[in-house]
């Protein structure tokens, strides 16, 4: 396998510490002890606001708001979900990725700090992430976005909330939503398609990982017939009425023949989709090794994708 990963990709993979999912704490704290804040771009403003969380959720929800300071027009609201197998992650992670939302795609970015499992398994996460969505679509004059160009999109994990989002968005009808962008998303449970079964050796998430943050997620109850299409979205039958959809993986990722599956019965129920397959690239490339030149330019295409989708044909006084 490892002869296949693209060249400007592989040696960091060598530098990358495996993940420790049997010790999630103490793995959230050594990411947390490196992690090295980004540079905010000094056009832009980012606040930390605490808003209402679910019935189930006692404390108050943090969201990170990201938008121009000189703001002349209504811009798309985006909520952006983190990944991190359902486990681990902060919205702080995606800093410069959500400022080149804001920069490039012209869209007003909401990022959701969700709880995660194994302390706070499903529903918790998915229902933090409906009620930040909700709270965006209701303070939509307060953010100055657009309630008509609402999109969702994460990475990982947060692809796998934002395929389930959609899907229960759809079902509770309310908020509208006119685009969504489950990048390489983990969604589904069972984890035996033939990507996830080779990739078993370091290259950043492996079929062992999978099932450990599935195990989290789901309370050990994964691969049985009872989960939800809204706990793992590869279950949903009925994928209509979705929206725009814009998605990628890697080819050396365990996502994707869920991915390949996904799109295919997106493309069958009549949803508009734009699908890339990189060659090469492991999970999480983009974010692993953003200078490569096939970083940026997925990167690039999926920034481009949303500016596309949410700013079509539209411009808006403020």
């Amino acid at each position: 396998m490892e002869h296949r990963i693209n060249p400007e990709l592989k040696e960091t993979l060598a530098l990358f510490p495996p993940l420790d999912l049997d010790n999630v704490q103490a793995t959230r704290e050594g990411m947390a002890a490196v992690a090295v804040p980004a540079p905010i771009d000094e056009h832009i403003a980012v606040e930390n606001k605490m808003i209402q969380g679910p019935a189930d959720h006692h404390d108050s929800l943090r969201v990170r708001i990201y938008k121009p300071k000189e703001q002349n027009e209504i811009y798309p609201g985006l909520l952006w979900i983190h990944g991190g197998g359902y486990v681990l992650g902060a919205p702080e992670g995606d800093d410069l990725l959500c400022q080149r939302f804001v920069n490039e795609a012209k869209c007003v970015v909401v990022s959701v700090d969700y709880r995660l499992a194994p302390e706070h398994p499903y529903p918790a996460p998915l229902e933090d992430c409906y009620s930040a969505l909700k709270w965006v679509a209701d303070h939509a004059d307060e953010l100055g976005i657009d309630p008509n160009r609402l999109g969702i999109a994460g990475a990982s994990a947060g692809g796998g909330l934002t395929a389930a989002l959609a899907l229960l968005t759809r079902d509770r009808n309310y908020p509208k939503l006119s685009f969504q962008m489950p990048l390489y998303p983990m969604i589904d449970d069972r984890n035996n398609t033939p990507s996830s079964l080779e990739i078993t050796g370091h290259m950043i998430w492996n079929h062992d990982l999978n099932q450990k943050g599935w195990e989290m997620y789901l309370n050990g109850e994964n691969g049985s017939a009872n989960v939800s299409q809204y706990a793992a979205p590869a279950r949903a039958e009925d994928l209509s009425g979705l929206p725009f959809t814009y998605t990628c993986v890697g080819q050396l990722d365990p996502f994707r023949d869920e991915t390949l599956q996904y799109v295919t019965k997106l493309c069958q129920a009549g949803v508009d989709v734009e699908f890339h397959l990189y060659p090469g690239c492991y999970h999480g490339f983009e974010s692993i090794v953003p200078t490569a030149d096939i970083s940026q330019r997925a990167v690039t295409e999926y920034v481009e994708a949303a500016k596309y989708v949410l700013n079509r044909n539209i411009s808006v006084p403020l």
